[in-house]
């Protein structure tokens, strides 16, 4: 970030609201809505204990670890390896990386559909929605373009996200709730089931699949670790703007969720139409039907921006870790922007054959889900990592400098990384189990894709972590050594 003096000389600094929006914008996605949709009245208890267990942790967590080591490459990487060796550390930032791909084709599934939603019609729209051939192209063509996007440098990059995360998400996300309370104010039938309440039935497991994924809505936070020495005061500051950016995320999900179930019927919502189906509905209730094809395209124009901060970010941490040493040579090629270009074409050629999975799933919303499962149990796995991770390093470096710590003993850290821990696996359990609400189609593909994912993922780093060679260091990479390493 770049910084500039004020009249007393200082370095500029984030306000708690500034930093709190930060916060919002890059947790806030509408396309998972419909998921709890379902749920009715006890969606919000889903929201707030996934807030109270992984959101809050995960940021607070982050928040300590980011400063301990704010003037040394890695993110995660060096986080974990700090903790337990360079070859775990390799596989916190792998799993970082490989989920991020994994989720590109689920994130453009609802890309897709806001494509084929910008016509007037909703029946053909729908069908079209529906359609495996149409989706795995414009899959396809929004990936591709978002990479060539990617490949043109940063600048580019920073202009679209920064415009369609206001176009294609904020504006979007606000438009929602108001729709929905003009729609219930004005006399609009409520089809939610307002009798399930608030505390949902928790003895029924295969309930719990689909709101296990509300974790995947508050990932990422952990990169906003990096601000916390931008903010004044940051043992103050920055958890007071966690809980403001945190309870604003959860009230924008609860009510936007709210918002699709009173215009939806349960047994009717769809995990990828019916966002745009709901605000059709409302659209069709104000008797301003032509703003649907606007909307479609704004969300549309917001996956685009979402797609491309996901490329540049994840994959530039993995080409940094790469160059020093973990990565062959090959992946640590550039551009002439400076751009890790191998990598972008390796990860596309991943993102290609994973969307051709729709030729072996039963429909879309299935091929959806199951990506969308898989992406939460590798993702869980790096954050438990993280989680562990921050409660060894109170031990192994506990004269380290801490410019922002979780208490004064270590106390609160334990409470915070414990509570994040078992949260990432009671969700990480949970996200194996078929879903009973979406025809996944056969059981044994679900578990075979979900199993063999984990396996294989967690497996191949440990295979390049033990085929490195002195070779593969790039002399120009500056990377500063693990703590352990100086010991040595």
């Amino acid at each position: 970030m770049k910084t500039q003096k004020g009249n007393a000389g200082k370095a500029f600094k984030l306000s708690v609201a500034t930093l709190a929006i930060m916060n919002i914008t890059a947790v806030v996605s509408l396309r998972g809505l419909p998921s709890e949709a379902i749920y009715g009245p006890s969606s919000a208890f889903y929201y707030l204990f996934a807030a109270i267990v992984f959101l809050i942790p995960t940021s607070m967590v982050a928040a300590e670890l980011a400063a301990m080591f704010s003037d040394k490459q890695g993110g995660v990487f060096r986080w974990v390896g700090e903790a337990f060796g360079a070859k775990t550390g390799f596989l916190a930032i792998w799993l970082q990386w490989i989920e991020s791909t994994i989720w590109y084709p689920t994130v453009l599934t609802f890309g897709a559909v806001s494509f084929a939603f910008i016509g007037m019609n909703d029946v053909s729209d729908a069908a079209l929605a529906s359609n495996k051939l149409f989706t795995l192209v414009s899959v396809l063509a929004i990936y591709w373009i978002a990479t060539f996007i990617a490949l043109k440098g940063l600048n580019w990059v920073g202009k679209i996200s920064k415009w369609g995360g206001l176009i294609g998400t904020i504006i979007p996300a606000g438009l929602l709730i108001v729709l929905g309370i003009i729609y219930i104010a004005t006399g609009g039938h409520n089809y939610m089931d307002m009798s399930q309440g608030f505390f949902p039935d928790l003895t029924k497991f295969d309930n719990l699949v689909l709101a296990s994924s509300i974790f995947l809505f508050y990932a990422g936070m952990e990169m906003m670790g990096v601000h916390v020495m931008d903010v004044d005061n940051p043992s103050k500051n920055y958890p007071k703007a966690i809980i403001i950016g945190s309870l604003a995320t959860v009230c924008i999900f609860v009510l936007g969720t709210f918002a699709l179930g009173f215009i939806i019927p349960a047994k009717d919502i769809n995990l990828t139409q019916s966002l745009l189906i709901g605000f059709d509905n409302f659209f069709k209730y104000l008797h301003i039907s032509w703003a649907g094809p606007v909307i479609a395209v704004a969300l549309m124009f917001g996956v685009l921006a979402s797609v491309l901060t996901w490329v540049a970010g994840p994959s530039k941490g993995i080409f940094t870790v790469g160059k020093a040493g973990y990565l062959p040579p090959f992946f640590q090629k550039t551009n002439s922007h400076g751009v890790q270009r191998n990598i972008l074409l390796v990860q596309g050629g991943i993102v290609t054959l994973l969307s051709l999975l729709f030729v072996v799933m039963p429909s879309v919303q299935s091929f959806y889900q199951i990506l969308s499962q898989l992406t939460i149990l590798l993702y869980l796995i790096m954050y438990m990592l993280m989680f562990a991770a921050a409660i060894v390093l109170r031990y192994k470096m506990k004269s380290a400098p801490r410019p922002f710590r979780l208490g004064k003993g270590n106390g609160l850290m334990w409470v915070m990384g414990a509570v994040g821990f078992c949260g990432s696996l009671l969700a990480f359990v949970l996200s194996f189990i078929p879903p009973s609400q979406i025809q996944t189609g056969s059981n044994t593909v679900w578990y075979t894709v979900l199993i063999a994912g984990c396996v294989i993922m967690v497996v191949v780093p440990y295979i390049i972590y033990a085929m490195r060679k002195p070779s593969w260091k790039d002399p120009e990479a500056e990377f500063a050594p693990f703590h352990w390493e100086k010991e040595k």
